[in-house]
């Protein structure tokens, strides 16, 4: 190819690439400010779908019908519907949980067995060690699964907490009853997809089904396992007894729980350089030593041997 066509073609496009970013940038009408916050108050918010909260499928009714099999003791099952429900699932769904936990403790091993265990020669005792393991943890992963995503979730909800009182704080200064405040946060955009505004919205359908509010907030705070919940409904129940201001309680309530959360956080950070010891000493330690003495200790050799 000629080096004129060359060139002619190099300055084609980037003549094109450069008209491109320039029509974009300036003649594509933008979103002012104004306009996107009407936008995102009047569009519909699209919640993800929670695992174990839709109808069950055809794979789940499966689970479901061989998890019905395994015997439970009442404390196991007791122990296991708590933390479905701070997990934000349904209680019903114990059966499909049991399930699951058969089938992995099925497939796991049979996996192992198939494509690792039998076509490779190996000691039999081993086989059996591994396959028991991986059995085990096969039927142990369900739970560990649901017991992470409990603390995923009160995390969450602790997280979430204070930020939520403070605009409760801000609805009864402004006039609104508690049941109408804890209305207004639950519409409130920040919190739609938050597992506390979730739980409140139960307490909300809870109140008007006719239960007591204060009983549906301890419920909700033995629901979800979290004890700045169960905290936050001893001082309603306080506030009501003694006849306090409503929004000061909320206030100074909101107040101390970020006090905690910069305290935790201050606590995690302080045990960050605690472990950050075992690292350093394996994995940084022997490496820069290498990398320090290596040389001169190829050097010493090479001295000791010349002599």
């Amino acid at each position: 190819m000629p080096l004129i066509i060359l060139l002619a073609l190099v300055f084609i496009g980037t003549a094109s690439l450069l008209f491109f970013l320039f029509y974009v940038f300036l003649y594509l009408p933008k979103k002012t400010v104004v306009k996107e916050r009407l936008e995102s108050l009047t569009a519909p918010v699209e919640e993800g779908p929670i695992l174990f909260e839709r109808p069950l499928s055809g794979w789940q009714k499966f689970l479901g019908q061989l998890g019905k099999k395994v015997p439970l003791s009442p404390k196991d099952y007791g122990k296991y519907m708590k933390m479905l429900v701070a997990a934000g699932i349904k209680k019903e769904r114990i059966a499909v949980f049991m399930g699951s936990k058969i089938i992995m403790a099925i497939f796991l091993p049979t996996a192992y067995l198939i494509f690792y265990g039998l076509p490779i020669e190996k000691d039999f005792t081993i086989k059996v060690l591994l396959t028991v393991a991986l059995l085990i943890l096969g039927f142990l992963s369900p739970s560990l699964w649901l017991s992470n995503r409990v603390r995923h979730r009160q995390r969450e909800i602790f997280h979430d907490l204070p930020d939520l009182l403070d605009l409760m704080t801000i609805s009864v200064e402004a006039g609104l009853s508690m049941d109408a405040a804890m209305i207004k946060v639950n519409e409130d955009q920040q919190f739609r997809k938050s597992p506390l505004a979730r739980e409140m919205n139960t307490v909300i359908h809870e109140v008007h089904a006719g239960k007591p509010r204060l009983e549906a907030l301890r419920d909700m705070g033995e629901r979800t396992m979290v004890s700045d919940l169960r905290d936050f409904a001893a001082m309603l129940i306080q506030t009501e007894k003694l006849g306090t201001s409503l929004a000061q309680s909320l206030r100074v309530f909101s107040d101390s729980l970020r006090t905690i959360r910069r305290q935790r956080a201050e606590e995690a950070a302080a045990k960050t350089a605690i472990k950050l010891i075992f690292p350093l000493v394996f994995f940084i330690f022997p490496p820069l030593l290498l990398v320090i003495l290596g040389p001169a200790a190829i050097r010493i050799i090479k001295m000791l041997v010349s002599v």
